[in-house]
Formats: structure tokens, sequence, C-alpha cells
């Protein structure tokens, strides 16, 4: 398999930073790691910090599931200005993804036309 198309799928299919890192460009590739780790962390904890209100809406109704009460605080969640922060991090995290895979395939290439 060639340089380029392995640096590409550890990138994009296993975790964006380390196709540089397989290159030994570790700076590169942890930058890219923590980037994306950090970005993941803090979107899991607004996703918790807008769950864990409506399961306290469910336990305080006794459990019992209505649909229509998850469906209208599901809703009043979405409208609060974290959704701009959580669509902000989504976006960088989207791009370092396709950054890193291009940055992988192209040192790969690199590699693969001298030889290496």
């Amino acid at each position: 398999m060639k340089n380029s198309l392995k640096g590409a799928l550890l990138s994009g299919l296993v975790l964006p930073g380390l196709g540089q890192v397989f290159f030994r460009l570790y700076l590169r590739g942890i930058a890219l790691m923590l980037v994306i780790c950090a970005s993941l962390s803090v979107m899991a904890a607004l996703i918790l910090a807008k769950a864990l209100p409506i399961l306290e809406k469910i336990e305080a109704a006794g459990g019992e599931i209505d649909i229509k009460m998850i469906n209208t605080a599901v809703n009043q969640a979405a409208t609060n200005s974290d959704s701009l922060l959580f669509n902000g991090l989504l976006l960088l995290v989207l791009i370092c993804w396709v950054l890193a895979v291009v940055d992988a395939y192209r040192i790969g290439r690199k590699m693969d036309l001298s030889g290496n």
C-alpha cells in the first residue's frame, strides 16, 4: 500500500493527526489530535448539559416517557446560545479532519514520489 493512502486512511478513519504521527511529524499530528479531542470533549459536555435537565423532567413526571414533553424540552434546549458554540466546534472538527486527511495524503505522496 502506498504511503499516501496509508496516511490518509489513518487520519481519515482512525484519528485525525495519526497519519502525521505515522510520517514522524509528531508536533503537527499531536496538535491536530489535541484540537479534535478538546473540541469533541467540549461538545460532549454541552450535550450532557442539555440532556440532564430533560432527564430530570422525565423523572419528575414519574418516569413516564411522553414524546410531546421530550420534544418540547429538546426544542427549548436547542434555542440556547450554546448552539452557536456547538456549531462552531463542529465546524472546527470537520475542518481539522479534512485538513488532516489532505495533509497526510500530501506528505505520503511526496514520500511515494521520492521513493521512501
